[in-house]
């Protein structure tokens, strides 16, 4: 083999390792930006989870209020029922 003959095969073996990275970096760039997508839509929808259940707890709140509410005029009137049935015996 002749130094030209050298030359092309180096210049082969460099533009095939140069072919490589690009292609290995190209890779995995789309690879990490799929992984960041996932992510924040995997945050998305954790946030909205949270985000519904946070909901259920006031509209749980608001149910146990107005329960307790309701307790409270139903201890009145039994009350006055009470005074009532005493009153008439």
């Amino acid at each position: 083999m002749n130094e030209h003959e050298w030359q092309e095969v180096i210049g082969a073996v460099g533009l095939f390792a140069l072919l490589l990275i690009v292609v290995t970096l190209t890779l995995w760039h789309f690879t990490v930006g799929r992984r960041a997508r996932d992510a924040r839509a995997e945050r998305s929808e954790y946030r909205l989870l949270a985000a519904d259940a946070v909901e259920g707890q006031r509209r749980t709140e608001r149910q146990l209020a107005d329960l307790g509410r309701q307790l409270t005029d139903l201890q009145s009137r039994t009350g006055s029922l009470e005074r009532i049935l005493k009153d008439v015996e």
